[in-house]
């Protein structure tokens, strides 16, 4: 049954102002105790589309449209490319992870493809290799790897490349890389 929220307005087609209610009693209270972490986790609510409890188990291929809150158990690779992944305190991850952007809580085995970013917590336990462009590691969180730090590519040396080519100004054309070799200047 859809209850209004305590912060919503009602609008009554009633002009006459409504008489003052009681105060709430003491199972009204402990409703209202009940509702209150929704509230403080609603902005995070609206920025992850679905989520994944702590008592699932997902063997296989995880792969999905939308920002994902993953809590549970899942073994074997995710792909979430263009959204974003949170591995919640409880998660406990046996698998290769790619995600635009990439927020461990819980326990990570395996590597973390993060196209954007990727941000381990305190209570994060990974084991693997990351690979981003952005990364923040908290104070006490566990790590064991290798990280890649990625360039982001440049819009404006592919744009100069292709206006060179369009003015024929050289037959070749040169290839734009986002990591650039220590040997080609010798």
């Amino acid at each position: 049954m859809w209850k209004p929220r305590p912060d919503e307005k009602s609008v009554s087609s009633n002009p006459m102002p409504q008489p003052n209610t009681p105060a709430p009693s003491a199972p009204a209270t402990s409703k209202q105790l009940y509702s209150e972490p929704a509230k403080t986790s609603a902005p995070f609510r609206s920025e992850v589309a679905a989520h994944i409890g702590k008592s699932v188990v997902v063997k296989g291929e995880l792969s999905g449209s939308e920002d994902l809150y993953l809590d549970g158990e899942v073994e074997g690779t995710i792909e979430m490319r263009d959204h974003s992944l949170v591995v919640g305190p409880n998660g406990r991850i046996r698998a290769n992870i790619t995600a635009r952007e990439v927020v461990v809580h819980g326990k990570v085995d395996g590597n973390v493809s993060g196209s954007e970013r990727v941000e381990l917590k305190k209570s994060c336990v990974l084991n693997g290799d990351i690979i981003t462009q952005s990364i923040v590691i908290e104070d006490g969180a566990f790590f064991k790897g290798s990280v890649d730090v990625q360039r982001e590519s440049k819009p404006e040396a592919r744009r100069a490349g292709a206006a060179a080519a369009s003015t024929g100004q050289s037959g070749a054309v040169p290839v734009l890389s986002s990591q650039a070799s220590f040997l080609e200047h010798k």
